[in-house]
């Protein structure tokens, strides 16, 4: 089990390193490839008043004088080691993991992300707690009462919720929950250390329109794999040998049946925290879906560079901790 985790680790940093080359050369070297020179470039940055001083100085900022390597390894050493900045009236210094500086707004990525991101943590958990506990519970039960009208309902439901995105399920919930009824407060984000029950309830409505259509998909994968799960032998044979219906269908037939479940929640989660685009547009949350769209507009590249790697690096972590889950849910994986 040890040298199990001790390759996913390294196979995650291998990653890590790849999808940095990778978002480097997307926005630092294939603009070259298309035919932009440094000077193309820095007139991205400077605005309206694109003077030859002022793209001069943006071009040495950015470092677009440079060769390719020296740029690249510019970036890597401010992710790992920090890096000092000339914003062009003092020296900035960016702490590690340095992302970036944004010239638009002056500001450096990382205290930016730092901003933005406990919004998209406290959606994307609360969210995912939601769609994985209900999407589970409900596909047991339609499993164990295969045929019947809580299984016919339950599917329906399910059908239902993967075909309504959330710019549908967000508005109609705010038109009955604040607008119509007045039971919940207009959705936004409190910090969770200033008023946990204020953090909640103002972020109740995004966590259901989220989690609406991925509970459904989880009921629905979750009813196949019980149902699959419930026809083994190794289900037989606990229930040959005496034990509880509850301790079969829980400890035994669940369990096998939940790979596929954390390896698509693993996925989903990671791609939460990697930003809730349409939740977050839907509520005008701040948090980095949203602001990397508002980074698009602008063409802020340092921005875009700096949620990218972000959003990715959650992914990949998302993906190690599934690898290593694995070893607890299923045991054929730790005798392998």
């Amino acid at each position: 089990m040890v040298t199990y985790i001790i390759r996913r680790l390294f196979a995650a940093v291998v990653l890590l390193f790849v999808i940095s080359l990778i978002t480097f050369f997307i926005f630092y070297v294939f603009p070259r490839l298309g035919g932009q020179t440094a000077e193309s470039l820095a007139s991205q940055f400077v605005g309206k008043t694109q003077s030859p001083q002022a793209i001069e100085g943006v071009i040495h900022r950015f470092g677009f004088d440079q060769s390719i390597w020296v740029q690249y390894g510019r970036f890597i050493k401010g992710i790992f080691l920090g890096y000092d900045y000339d914003t062009g009236t003092q020296m900035s210094h960016c702490y590690a993991p340095c992302l970036g500086y944004s010239f638009k707004t002056n500001e450096l990525v990382s205290h930016s992300i730092s901003q933005w991101l406990p919004v998209t943590i406290s959606l994307a958990v609360g969210s995912s707690i939601l769609w994985l506990i209900f999407g589970v519970a409900v596909g047991v039960a339609s499993a164990l009462k295969k045929g019947t009208l809580v299984d016919r309902a339950s599917m329906i439901t399910a059908l239902i919720g993967v075909s309504l995105p959330v710019y549908f399920v967000g508005p109609l919930l705010m038109l009955a929950f604040v607008i119509n009824w007045h039971i919940f407060p207009n959705p936004g984000y409190v910090p969770f250390a200033q008023n946990p029950v204020d953090w909640m309830t103002h972020l109740l409505l995004p966590w259901i329109s989220v989690a609406f259509g991925l509970a459904a998909l989880y009921a629905r994968l979750t009813r196949v794999g019980m149902l699959d799960t419930m026809n083994e032998d190794f289900v037989r044979t606990a229930r040959a040998k005496g034990l509880p219906e509850r301790t079969v269908i829980f400890k035994h037939a669940l369990r096998a049946a939940l790979t596929p479940i954390v390896t698509i929640f693993g996925m989903d989660l990671g791609f939460a925290l990697g930003g809730v685009v349409l939740a977050e547009q839907v509520f005008n949350l701040p948090g980095i879906g949203r602001e990397a769209v508002d980074a698009v507009n602008q063409s802020d590249l340092p921005v875009i560079m700096g949620v990218t790697v972000v959003a990715t690096t959650f992914i990949v972590l998302a993906n190690l901790v599934v690898d290593l889950l694995y070893g607890v849910v299923d045991p054929r994986v730790r005798a392998s």
